[in-house]
């Protein structure tokens, strides 16, 4: 008799956890967002700006797929809610860079990274030593093997 029916209903049921465990991380992170009040496009503006040096506004809307005139408005609403700040390009003053300003970098450098540890670390803090070895050790197998790729 074959063990793969075994093996399959397994890998199903460390999808099915790891996926509620994502959701179960992703909370405290998803309602700090939510209190941001943010529309998609204009969350997706600040992820791009985030992870850039600051952008033109003809960057900032290639990448986001928008008419130019869609991300002007866009970028109007942030900036007037003290997200973001229009600043001369440093090598050419007639260009206009958008950055995210200082509030924000210092949110996303220390913050989000405590937002996203925080239910780890209690569900951590209430397990015993051993159990907790136990979850350390079993992740990391399973992150080892799914690394190594197929055989």
């Amino acid at each position: 008799m074959s063990k793969t029916p075994d093996i399959r209903a397994s890998a199903q049921q460390i999808e099915r956890d790891l996926r509620a465990i994502r959701e179960i991380i992703r909370r405290p992170l998803d309602a700090e967002f939510a209190r941001g009040n943010l529309t998609g496009p204009q969350q997706s503006a600040m992820r791009a700006l985030i992870n850039s040096q600051g952008m033109s506004l003809k960057e900032l809307s290639a990448q986001l797929g928008l008419a130019h005139s869609t991300v002007s408005g866009i970028v109007d609403r942030l900036e007037a809610r003290g997200l973001i700040e229009r600043r001369p390009d440093v090598t050419d003053a007639r260009l206009t860079r958008i950055i995210v300003t200082r509030a924000v970098r210092n949110f996303v450098r220390e913050t989000i990274p405590e937002l996203s540890a925080h239910p780890l670390t209690e569900a951590l803090r209430r397990v015993q030593p051993s159990d907790r070895r136990r979850i350390i050790d079993g992740v990391q197998t399973l992150r080892k093997a799914l690394e190594e790729g197929p055989t």
